[in-house]
């Protein structure tokens, strides 16, 4: 599970800005939402611009040179930032897997260029690459014959190329460097909005209607729909060689995607990825509940918290959620002048279950 990441010189962050969610409060209630040690579900809050959006692109910059996964490039755009004094960004993840950490620390010029990269497993550095002197070493055992063409290869990433080139030996310190990439295969970023842009985790621009037919589950989506109160009578069928989602209605029969709301297709979007999310390591939702009403959002915000082993962040304005009934206080973030911290850690107050989150919020009780 990710535990921390921290990142500098990237888009809006000047300066270094850490999030850590694996330093949870000992709360009595809601005990399900850490898991090893790790916040597993969060939301996080922040007025516009604030960097929310950017946040997620820079957790999920790492997919975009140590996997072949869906990648959202165009998005990263003005890379550094632009009264930086550095020409580099600085990314740092530590990693936790079965009581073994892993810190995966580099560096990037933009988005495709690498200026060095480092990874670390419980304290040693076992891989290090400096791209500007073609320079470095790997220290895992099945590694070794690597070093040797060091110099030579192509300025892709060390971990990556480690890890598509070795045949690395069974033991502890490679089964934990293969769940770390493992994790990083499986990580998750898409938008709530009425878009199919995502990053990571797969490849494709399978439609909704497709994914959600191919998946079997169009009966279940319309049980869906009805628990929040939404009335349709789904079936799929083939339209011009395409699967589709049709209504049934008395007189005529429609294309869901074309006569649905603006929020209804936005759950549609949400249902598509939800059913995958099992499979998922780390999901980030930016504006999960753009066109949601608040009974919607907290329908969808209960689903999320009933998936275990996959840790789930989105962002909202939706200060309505801030409650204890649905998450915990170290598991609501506030994103404001380049900080990101828990509501748990920006007051001196011990916050217990019976606390009003939101009111307190609104009181200026979390201004840290």
């Amino acid at each position: 599970m990710l535990k921390k990441f921290s990142v500098e010189n990237f888009k809006g962050f000047k300066e270094k800005i850490t999030l850590d969610i694996g330093s949870p409060n000992n709360y009595n209630f809601n005990s399900e939402l850490i898991e090893k040690g790790c916040v597993t579900k969060g939301i996080i809050y922040g007025i516009n611009s604030c960097g929310k959006s950017n946040l997620g692109l820079a957790i999920f910059d790492l997919i975009t040179h140590l996997t072949e996964k869906e990648k959202l490039l165009r998005s990263y755009d003005f890379y550094l930032n632009m009264s930086g004094r550095k020409s580099f960004a600085e990314f740092e993840y530590t990693f936790v897997f079965d009581n073994h950490e892993v810190i995966y620390h580099y560096c990037k010029t933009d988005v495709n260029t690498l200026k060095m990269e480092s990874l670390s497993i419980n304290g040693k550095e076992v891989i290090y690459y400096d791209f500007l002197s073609r320079d470095g070493f790997t220290l895992l055992e099945g590694s070794d014959t690597l070093n040797a063409s060091i110099k030579n290869e192509s300025p892709i990433s060390r971990v990556k190329y480690v890890n598509n080139n070795s045949i690395l030996a069974d033991t502890e310190e490679n089964q934990v460097f293969k769940k770390f990439i493992n994790f990083v295969d499986h990580m998750l970023l898409f938008y709530s909005l009425d878009s199919r842009g995502y990053e990571g985790f797969m490849n494709g621009s399978e439609s909704i209607a497709e994914g959600i037919v191919n998946s079997g589950k169009v009966k279940d989506f319309e049980n869906f729909l009805r628990e929040n109160g939404i009335e349709y009578n789904l079936y799929d069928c083939e339209v011009d060689g395409k699967k589709a989602i049709y209504c049934h209605f008395d007189n005529k029969d429609a294309d869901f995607f074309k006569i649905a709301s603006t929020g209804t297709r936005s759950l549609a979007l949400f249902y598509y990825w939800y059913i995958r999310m099992e499979q998922a390591s780390f999901v980030f939702i930016d504006e999960f509940d753009a066109f949601y009403h608040f009974e919607l959002s907290e329908s969808v915000q209960k689903r999320l918290g009933k998936i275990s082993g996959v840790q789930i962040f989105t962002t909202t304005h939706n200060t309505d959620l801030m409650s204890n009934d649905l998450l915990r206080p170290d598991c609501y973030f506030l994103l404001k002048d380049n900080k990101i911290k828990a509501i748990s850690d920006l007051t001196e107050k011990e916050l217990r279950q019976a606390h009003n989150l939101q009111k307190m919020y609104k009181a200026g009780a979390f201004n840290g």
